[in-house]
């Protein structure tokens, strides 16, 4: 089973940020250009919050703001759920299960390395047990030859 290091090293570690005086707007445009779902808010190297498209329909949309004229700053949310990278897929999936999160930074010594979403997760699983099912029908498979 891949730990979130190894998961990160497969997909990639590109991360897509803002910083906390950007408008929401140009979060939710770059969400859309980069079609990803979720921002890290960083200030300076520092991971300061994470910006979702659920924080944006939540707290601009249904409150009645404008996306121009809110900064991320204001709608963020402060407690971000980060994994280590040694954490693997499974418990990763247990923790956002547990957190209610769909995207999950990574911290190595405090930095962020890469954020794994959840069709990330559930990616790695398929795969894991697709790779065990492939085996398990050569197993059964090479048995039957030999009697």
């Amino acid at each position: 089973m891949l730990n979130a290091k190894q998961l990160i090293d497969c997909k990639g570690h590109q991360v897509f940020t803002v910083r906390p005086a950007q408008s929401v707007y140009e979060a939710i445009s770059l969400m859309a250009e980069q079609n990803v779902g979720s921002l890290l808010v960083m200030k300076e190297s520092k991971l300061v919050g994470i910006i979702t498209e659920r924080h944006y329909a939540r707290n601009v949309i249904l409150k009645g703001k404008a996306s121009p004229d809110t900064p991320v700053g204001e709608i963020m949310s402060r407690t971000v759920v980060c994994a280590r990278p040694e954490q693997t897929v499974d418990e990763c999936m247990d923790l956002m299960t547990r957190k209610r999160v769909r995207h999950l930074p990574v911290l190595e010594q405090g930095k962020v390395i890469g954020i794994v979403s959840i069709g990330d997760i559930v990616k790695a699983i398929i795969d894991d047990q697709s790779f065990v099912i492939e085996q398990l029908e050569n197993y059964i498979a090479g048995e039957k030859l030999v009697h």
